[in-house]
């Protein structure tokens, strides 16, 4: 039986895993720059992590999650993303003590199981931030700022950054209540999901991607003209912060984002040549969270980038491609021998090696070191090894030069750093 993998997930080869490396160091030295850390939480929960957090009526929670009972009969959730599970964390060690900004960074797999398309899967990898105990909204315009410089370094082009405040829980009601009178003469144009939404959570109808739900949603009232005085000041000063970031936005006043914990600071990033489905960030402040799981009063915001979308958009995959400095063609046995022992200080010494162990002929080995992509071919044969004096091939300029067998790996090494 001839088996493949699982509709909806993918193998990450290794003619492609360079881009990841690349992305995932570049993130790395940023967010530790600004002196964000580490974390790594477990890919499962229990339930109602995701469940009370995201939201009960949210398509994640009712269509998406993948749920399961183990053997103690606890329901046991893949996470479907990565807020829930740091908050959780937060919590539980409780992180919060001594009081101070925690500033936080992850990466790794996250599961739903919705329709694949082009940029979307049922496994797939976030990179995000998550910052907690400051509601200033210096903090907000430093993780936007974070995003879109991280994206900057990747080399992706033509970003938009939207921006928004959903309000706060004095405000935000005022405005779902508005929402809901709105949408409830106009329910009949409404699709089936769009229905259950105004009873639940009417903000979300506002992210609805039908046609006839965005025309009626166009007509909508708008948070702006609901904003409490504390919620204009705080949107206000996070736009003049991005603004002396030289961090163009586009104030976007239907944006809600998708998850229940969001308050205040919402804010997503599109790019250009992902069709419809064209966003590869977001985030927001979630000043509730925290203490949702039973912890202190705690402000936090952050954000997440989807890997695989952005993974797609950077470009000239050849330079991301591994490849050995050092290919070694030996001929003899005498000479694979010799091959072998070199082979093995070339790689002690952190210069990436490969040759042929099966040997063949000296045409087949070129062949293969060719494939291999590698800047150099050291080539070994008897004769070589009676006058101590190897041949390296350089496979740019197809130069040859003989090198004194005596301190070759100084040799080769100073050769490639030329």
């Amino acid at each position: 039986m001839k088996y493949q993998a699982i509709k909806g997930v993918k193998d990450i080869l290794p003619k492609d895993i360079g881009k990841w490396h690349f992305l995932e160091k570049t993130a790395k030295e940023l967010f530790e720059t600004f002196c964000y850390y580490e974390i790594r939480v477990p890919v499962f929960e229990k339930t109602t992590v995701f469940s009370r957090s995201i939201g009960e009526d949210t398509d994640i929670v009712e269509k998406e999650m993948y749920t399961f009972k183990d053997k103690g009969d606890e329901s046991i959730t893949l996470r479907p993303e990565g807020t829930a599970s740091i908050a959780r964390a937060f919590v539980e060690h409780q992180m919060y003590n001594p009081a101070s900004v925690v500033k936080l960074y992850y990466s790794g797999p996250m599961f739903r199981y919705e329709r694949p398309q082009s940029g979307r899967f049922r496994q797939f990898y976030q990179i995000g931030v998550e910052a907690f105990g400051s509601e200033d909204p210096s903090i907000d315009a430093e993780v936007i700022f974070i995003l879109m410089e991280l994206l900057r370094r990747v080399g992706i082009p033509s970003l938009e950054l939207n921006l928004n405040n959903i309000g706060c829980t004095a405000c935000r009601p005022i405005y779902r209540d508005k929402l809901q009178k709105y949408f409830n003469s106009r329910l009949n144009a409404l699709c089936k999901n769009c229905n259950q939404r105004n009873v639940k959570n009417p903000l979300r109808i506002l992210d609805c991607k039908n046609k006839g739900c965005i025309e009626i949603v166009n007509n909508a009232p708008t948070i702006d003209q609901f904003r409490c005085e504390k919620c204009k000041v705080n949107f206000d000063q996070v736009q003049n912060l991005l603004n002396k970031l030289d961090t163009p936005f586009k104030i976007n006043l239907r944006l809600v984002r998708g998850l229940d914990y969001y308050s205040r600071t919402a804010f997503e990033v599109l790019a250009s040549g992902l069709g419809a489905q064209n966003a590869v960030a977001g985030g927001g402040r979630y000043d509730g969270l925290v203490k949702e799981f039973g912890g202190p009063q705690t402000p936090a915001v952050g954000f997440a980038m989807g890997v695989e979308r952005i993974i797609s958009l950077v470009e000239h995959q050849g330079k991301f491609t591994f490849k050995p400095n050092v290919f070694i063609v030996s001929l003899g046995d005498i000479a694979k021998e010799a091959a072998f022992q070199l082979l093995n200080k070339l790689r002690m010494d952190a210069i990436p090696s490969d040759w042929s162990s099966n040997q063949g002929s000296l045409k087949s080995q070129m062949r293969k070191a060719d494939r291999s992509g590698a800047d150099f071919t050291l080539i070994i044969g008897e004769n070589e090894l009676k006058n101590e004096k190897l041949i390296l091939r350089n496979m740019q300029t197809s130069q040859q030069e003989e090198i004194p067998l005596k301190n070759i790996v100084e040799s080769v090494k100073s050769r490639i750093k030329s």
